[in-house]
């Protein structure tokens, strides 16, 4: 299987509990353990309120808005925005160009290393359905819209059948590419059926779909924020670190025994996470999600010492792997031209060439520029060949810069961010492999010889 191949996620939950929380009104417990988005027995609305419990009505919108910037989240989808920000954006929009507002939960899931959304609305769709209508109170908006996969689609329309006060959601089917999830190409989507993004000139606050200010979010975002309107910040706060707080779900797959998707307290070491995909018989202080957690195949064995870790995505960056005691933090991860992203951990094994993996991922982004800009149209596919030529050992000492040189003319030059996040994965690669860079220079390769 290649880096190329998705893997199907194996659910599990490492990660510190938090202490014993006294229950709310009305009886219901705020989760104490680490799965805090996987309690409920099974994907029901009867089973999600015998666990969270009925949502609060949302009486006072700002008091919302102050309580995500307390809890510290941030988005979930890739970029990382303060939650709290958007939405009063959004909000303070609305009010001042006395426009109704659109709502989007977003779980396209265009990454292929990713199955976190996926995941998330096959087992708690209605913690997303909570977060998507707590978010259309909270600025206002009558529109609401699931902008999900096929499967997606098909899961979510079932749980919304369970509830009357989902019967106004739309649902809308995103078409499968790496660029379709982006905010501005969802706006699109919704607006002229053309999942491309459009230049960021006026923000989607602003004006997004039909010119009003629209508010997307991905699933997991508005999961969380679902348990926030429920059990406030501090409970929020209770399980991560002050730079980190809350869980994150991330997709672990690559060279592992049990490709995974593990619910992790925030600022988790990536050594600790890998650890308990490696290992059957290991996981950190926590509740499994599943009992599902079973090897591959039996005759993959145990995989080799991991060389290095991608996190993020393919718009991430490389952690060699003698330095995987870096927590999954934004500040932490910036060294690498990483941050958690997307919440994904691909582990390359000591068996395959990083140049080569990179090589193919670049390949793979170069072919899913929208072709609007002639940055990723010509930048892209320039800045591939190169890496190529460069994983097939071509003996030209030029090479290295000229990656860096079209890396540098493609950033910050296309209407969407995948020519800054391409060119940033690329000079990752050149910095995490440097040694093999060297080495195949010389048409010798680290791993393959």
């Amino acid at each position: 299987m290649t880096v190329m191949d998705a893997l199907p996620p194996v659910h599990g939950a490492p990660g510190p509990s938090a202490e014993t929380t006294a229950p709310l009104a009305g009886g219901v417990v705020p989760p104490a353990t680490t799965a805090r988005l996987f309690l409920a027995a099974d994907p029901t609305f009867a089973a999600h309120r015998a666990v969270y419990g009925p949502m609060p009505s949302i009486e006072h919108p700002n008091a919302l808005v102050d309580e995500l910037r307390l809890s510290g989240l941030d988005g979930r989808g890739g970029a990382g925005f303060a939650v709290w920000r958007k939405v009063a954006a959004v909000r303070n929009s609305s009010a001042r160009r006395s426009k109704r507002p659109i709502v989007v939960a977003n779980g396209s899931e265009g990454e292929p290393l990713s199955r976190k959304d996926e995941t998330l609305m096959r087992r708690a769709p209605h913690l997303v359905i909570d977060g998507l209508l707590a978010c259309a109170a909270v600025v206002g908006a009558t529109d609401a819209t699931l902008y999900v996969s096929t499967e997606g689609a098909n899961v979510m329309r079932a749980a919304m059948a369970e509830r009357a006060d989902a019967a106004h959601v739309a649902v809308v089917v995103a078409p499968d590419g790496f660029v379709t999830g982006e905010a501005t190409a969802v706006a699109n989507a919704l607006e002229h059926g053309v999942s491309v993004p459009r230049d960021h000139v006026v923000h989607l606050s602003e004006s997004g779909v039909r010119g009003r200010p629209t508010l997307v979010q991905n699933v997991e975002t508005l999961a969380q924020l679902a348990l926030i309107a429920r059990f406030g910040a501090a409970w929020f706060r209770s399980i991560g670190t002050a730079d980190e707080p809350g869980t994150r779900v991330v997709t672990v797959s690559g060279a592992v025994d049990i490709p995974q998707v593990i619910e992790v307290a925030g600022g988790t070491p990536i050594r600790a996470i890998i650890d308990a995909c490696m290992r059957p018989d290991h996981t950190l202080a926590g509740s499994l999600i599943d009992g599902s957690a079973t090897p591959l195949s039996a005759t993959e064995g145990r995989p080799s010492p991991v060389r290095a870790v991608l996190v993020g995505g393919y718009h991430g960056g490389w952690v060699p792997g003698d330095r995987l005691s870096v927590p999954l933090s934004r500040a932490e991860l910036a060294p690498y031209g990483a941050q958690p992203g997307a919440g994904v951990l691909f582990v390359l094994g000591a068996t395959a060439c990083g140049l080569e993996t990179s090589a193919n991922i670049a390949a793979y982004l170069a072919g899913q520029s929208a072709g609007q800009c002639g940055v990723c149209v010509n930048g892209l596919p320039a800045m591939a060949d190169v890496l190529s030529r460069l994983a097939a050992r071509h003996r030209d000492a030029r090479l290295p810069a000229e990656i860096t040189r079209l890396a540098d003319l493609v950033t910050g030059r296309g209407s969407c961010s995948h020519p800054d996040g391409t060119a940033r994965f690329v000079l990752s690669s050149l910095t995490a492999f440097e040694t093999d860079v060297r080495a195949h220079l010389e048409g010798r390769c680290e791993v393959h010889g």
